[in-house]
């Protein structure tokens, strides 16, 4: 009776109204924890659905097609050009361009901002994030100076949001992409020897990594659909078993899932994961997924949010959808410059910035520097110790010991050129952004003496071997000869 009063609740509620209620704060929280809907109702999950099965065209009735999608990121991109640049990643295997909405104060420009990217409909039949993302990105929009956490995302992170991965499977109605390959399944594996073969990948998680290698992502989520939880690394285990395999950052990553767990409307009741978090491996193992991908090859914190239990949920439940994970997706951007450790590193000689590395004792993961800003965030779980190490070939190491509270730390970092010549030579050369120029200026300042030396050697030798090719000469012969020496 409970479901079916849910059901006919929902069917006869306006969205707009509940969705304005929520926004008053008339329903934020004070609706019963007995409410179930079709898209939180119980443990139903269809997460590795027969790829064969089709949607019917009724249940996609109020979803956006692929040509709608992309002509409201292009109206996005007008509406808040001052905040967002529009631009694609590359092309589905049908063709379709991955569109990507960026969110800045200086969108396009190059800060010393972390980096945070949303992604969506990795899977085909799992569309409501493409829904949820555009929503997000127009509620920021609209909110930009006028809500606190929009104002602060906007002002200090560099945002990101992909709102379809798999545009081709979604209009085939089906989990793969157009090659029948599962998004989630391409990327290379740390434990067993797959998608190795760049050629051999998808155009879509070609494009996912060309991505990566472009933008220095901090951290991401993508979201899914088919159960209520907050997934974190590691995916999978070395023997393959259904088993807690804890990564390097586990305590950071059971932080983050939670920042977005407790802040979701009933992620974090769940009966089935304990907060409404869980370990990739503990719950199901997987292989060449994304998640693990960027956290090893990356750099980037990765969170799979599993954010509805029906995959399909009727169009008319979106708007409470979105109510339920607007706050927590807002959150897991905004900690990316309210938690973690922050800085830049710096050449104590030249001035100049340092792509560094940074490392935390006892966590087997190091976070590098960028390239041309010397910037790095390295994310951490709060209110513990940490001894932060900075290091760059070339350059003496340094470290600090801190104490992370709630907040986020600033630490910079001014490295000395190490004495020994070999590492001054590295120093020098063009191996770091320098210039060949210095790498000759240093070898002939350093010697000029020796060459000198051997120069007069030389002028000697010449000198002796003359004299001794002159006593072989008949006497008529020496004379009228011009004298010259070659250097």
């Amino acid at each position: 009776m409970k479901f079916l009063f849910s059901f006919l609740l929902l069917s006869v509620v306006s969205p707009a109204l509940f969705h304005s209620a929520l926004a008053r704060g008339g329903l934020n929280r004070s609706i019963s924890p007995d409410f179930v809907s079709l898209t939180y109702g119980g443990s139903a999950r269809f997460l590795l659905e027969d790829n064969n099965s089709k949607r019917s065209d009724k249940i996609m009735q109020g979803y956006m097609t692929n040509k709608e999608l992309e002509r409201a990121v292009k109206a996005y991109g007008k509406k808040c050009s001052k905040i967002s640049k529009i631009y694609s990643i590359g092309d589905s295997v049908q063709g379709f361009p991955l569109w990507v909405i960026e969110i800045s104060d200086k969108p396009g420009q190059e800060e010393a901002e972390p980096a945070f990217k949303y992604i969506g409909n990795v899977h085909g039949d799992e569309p409501v994030g493409r829904e949820l993302l555009l929503q997000f990105a127009n509620w920021i929009c609209d909110n930009y100076l006028k809500d606190p956490l929009a104002t602060l995302i906007v002002e200090n992170v560099h945002l990101h949001i992909l709102p379809s991965m798999n545009p081709d499977g979604f209009s085939l109605r089906t989990r793969n992409n157009a090659n029948n390959v599962d998004l989630n399944r391409d990327f290379p594996d740390q434990f067993f020897f797959i998608n190795d073969d760049e050629y051999a990948r998808q155009p879509e998680t070609k494009a996912i990594m060309k991505w990566m290698r472009d933008i220095h992502f901090t951290a991401s989520a993508t979201l899914h659909g088919g159960a209520l939880v907050a997934n974190y690394p590691w995916d999978g285990t070395a023997d393959k078993r259904k088993d807690y395999y804890a990564c390097p950052d586990d305590q950071t990553f059971r932080f983050m899932a939670s920042v977005y767990s407790r802040s979701h409307h009933n992620m974090s009741l769940s009966q089935e994961f304990e907060g409404g978090i869980t370990n990739g491996a503990s719950w199901y193992p997987i292989y060449g997924g994304m998640q693990d991908w960027n956290y090893i090859h990356g750099g980037c914190f990765e969170l799979t949010l599993e954010i509805t239990d029906n995959k399909w949920p009727p169009a008319n439940e979106l708007a409470i959808i979105f109510e339920y994970n607007k706050l927590s997706m807002l959150n897991l951007v905004a900690s990316l410059a309210q938690t973690g450790i922050h800085g830049r590193i710096f050449s104590s000689e030249s001035g100049r910035p340092l792509p560094g590395t940074i490392t935390l004792k006892g966590i087997d993961y190091s976070v590098k520097a960028s390239e041309t800003l010397g910037v790095y965030h390295r994310l951490a779980a709060p209110k513990q110790k940490y001894e932060v190490s900075a290091s760059m070939p070339g350059y003496k190491s340094k470290n600090t010991s801190i104490w992370l509270e709630e907040g986020a730390m600033s630490v910079d970092f001014i490295l000395d050129p190490d004495t020994t010549t070999k590492r001054k030579v590295m120093q020098n050369c063009d191996c770091y952004g320098g210039h060949g120029v210095d790498f000759v200026g240093y070898i002939w300042g350093h010697y000029y003496e020796a060459y000198i030396f051997l120069a007069v050697v030389l002028v000697f030798i010449c000198f002796l071997f003359q004299k001794k090719m002159k006593s072989r000469l008949p006497k008529q012969r020496l004379v009228a000869l011009p004298k010259r020496i070659v250097v």
